[in-house]
């Protein structure tokens, strides 16, 4: 066939701000942002992102400049998904749970040209400054900071001269720059968690965040007009690209500064939401939430959530409550979640608690990826359908990130063979639907054999007392690792020892399994996205190894100094004793 030629008329990149035009053409009055006493509607939203776009360019924003925004799930993190890519620039949003060291490594690296701060966040962001100020090696100029105060409650907070609704005020409203040159062109820099290593910042592409949109709309079948609540933080992946769908699906974005309890209740309860991101954390949040703070929840709320692997268990537990899960799988290199656990029907008429099995699955690929495999990374074969094999999880497609900004080799060793390797270990099951069973280095390796340390959690959540659970590989003399695991109880549900959840574990698990030790901890240490902080335990669980030992070296040479004395027990020298405390 002759090649038809491209234009104009068959042809436009593909970007996510033409999600906001459209919302703005087609649900001009809906609401699109309600936040305490403060709401908009399409057309409003519109405006204000124009508005902010074209005051960005008067302060000399071009294109591919990073414009940072450090702030908590309010209208103006919203509006800038839109504004700041409307103005040619890129978006980083930046984790709020941050100390100002690494802030200010970020803002850094990223060389941000405009710096936005919450008022909540003043303090913080000052202290950035002076690290920035104090570091006399750096070549690059500060930031322009800008506050946000309140949109109805001005703080009056200054860090910097220009404030965020100035800027609204002071913009063109017919400013209307919705398409772009090249859909390759960066629309957002996330910076990875950084709890294993140094923060890698993580670049999305306006196409990648177009297709994920969409792939995420659909295999969460969210229909037009969703009331969608923002627990998920939108510095996280640009809240799993969902800052972007609820435009696309005409929906009404309810904001959230804080994630407590009463305030997720009671948003549920007076927006009527029917959606919302979370990590399994988040749970937890609800489960103990106290008599006073719970709304009765009237209709279903569908919760889509990922971060964690969530125990069946834990499933178990929080659907009764009027909440209807859908697990998903992804990191910040693949624009958020990748896999979906997709319903089947026919799994409808199973029990409980095997629905729950299949719900913690992380699922099938959402249509953005052209692939998805689980292999045996060394040879890149690809594991039997077993759902027993492990071996990485590996990724291809279009919502994968472009590379990690200015930093080449950290790129070349994430991709392989055309492939993007994440780092997870699962199994592929013989229906096609992955299952996480662990991060690659928390594989525990006990006398040959591999222990899943999710699956050994998933059995400790099942234990009425537990509120968290966490598994570390800990050193063992003789099988070279152990299972170690630490433990957070509810609250007033009385005590329970390490001998009782070792013995609950041997009923319910392979012996090979078993934790040989459990630690009792207030809380368990998490990450600043809300993940559990395994590099901490892996730590304590060293330590707790080496505590054992010495106590075994002493009591080994405790006995034979009481054995020579009474002349009852043979003597043993160093080697014998050294030999006898790895036992």
């Amino acid at each position: 066939m002759d090649l038809l030629p491209k234009c104009d008329s068959n042809y436009a990149p593909l970007t996510p701000l033409t999600f906001l035009k459209r919302a703005a053409s087609f649900y001009a009055n809906r609401p699109s942002i309600i936040y305490e006493g403060t709401s908009f509607t399409w057309q409003e939203t519109f405006d204000r992102c124009c508005r902010l776009a074209s005051s960005l360019r008067s302060l000399n924003i071009v294109k591919n400049n990073v414009v940072s925004v450090l702030a908590p799930n309010i209208p103006a993190m919203y509006e800038m998904h839109f504004a700041v890519p409307m103005a040619g620039a890129v978006l980083n949003t930046i984790n709020t749970r941050l100390d100002a060291k690494n802030i200010a490594l970020i803002i850094r690296h990223s060389e941000a040209k405009v710096f936005f701060v919450d008022y909540q966040y003043v303090p913080l962001a000052s202290e950035v400054l002076r690290i920035l100020m104090a570091d006399l090696k750096t070549t690059l100029s500060m930031p322009l900071v800008i506050v946000i105060d309140d949109v109805d409650k001005p703080t009056g907070t200054r860090l910097g001269e220009l404030e965020y609704e100035q800027l609204i005020r002071n913009g063109n409203p017919n400013y209307n720059k919705f398409e772009i040159e090249d859909e390759w062109d960066s629309i957002a820099l996330n910076y990875t968690s950084g709890t294993t290593s140094s923060p890698k910042g993580v670049v999305y592409s306006h196409r990648g965040a177009f297709l994920s949109t969409l792939s995420l709309v659909m295999g969460w079948e969210m229909g037009n007009e969703p009331i969608y609540l923002w627990t998920l933080p939108m510095f996280h992946c640009n809240g799993w690209t969902f800052t972007w769908g609820i435009a696309a699906r005409g929906g009404t974005n309810v904001c959230l500064r804080n994630t407590t309890a009463y305030d997720i209740y009671r948003n549920i309860h007076t927006h009527k939401v029917t959606h919302m991101c979370c990590a399994p954390i988040v749970f937890n949040i609800l489960l103990e939430a106290k008599p006073n703070e719970r709304r009765k929840i009237e209709t279903p709320v569908k919760i889509l959530t990922g971060g964690a692997p969530p125990p069946a268990a834990l499933l178990e537990k929080i659907e009764p409550l009027g909440f209807e899960v859908t697990h998903a799988y992804g990191l910040t290199e693949a624009t958020g979640p990748a896999l979906v656990c997709e319903w089947q029907a026919k799994w409808d008429k199973l029990p409980a608690e095997d629905k729950s099995k299949l719900k913690a699955r992380q699922g099938v690929g959402i249509l953005t990826l052209a692939d998805v495999d689980v292999k045996e990374v060394k040879t890149m074969k690809s594991v039997p359908r077993d759902g027993k094999t492990m071996g990485e999880i590996v990724l291809r497609g279009s919502s994968i990130m472009k590379g990690y900004f200015k930093d080449e080799n950290a790129t070349s060793k994430a991709f392989k063979d055309g492939w993007f390797l994440t780092g997870d270990v699962g199994v592929v099951h013989p229906d096609g639907y992955l299952e996480i069973k662990d991060r690659s280095k928390d594989v525990i390796i006990s006398g040959g054999e591999n222990i899943s340390s999710v699956e050994l959690e998933s059995i400790l959540y099942k234990h009425p007392k537990v509120l968290e659970a966490a598994v570390v590989a800990m050193p063992h003399p003789r099988w070279g690792e152990s299972p170690c695991a630490f433990v957070a109880l509810k609250n007033n549900s009385g005590s329970v020892s390490e001998k009782e959840l070792i013995t609950y574990c041997r009923r319910n698990l392979p012996h090979f399994m078993v934790p040989k030790k459990v630690e009792f901890l207030n809380e368990l240490p998490k990450t600043l996205t809300g993940k559990i902080q395994k590099f901490e335990l892996r730590a304590q669980a060293v330590a707790l190894a080496a505590t054992a030992a010495t106590e075994t070296t002493m009591a080994v040479v405790d006995r034979n100094s009481r054995g020579r004395s009474k002349e009852k027990h043979p003597t043993y020298n160093d080697q014998q004793v050294l030999a006898m405390s790895r036992l």
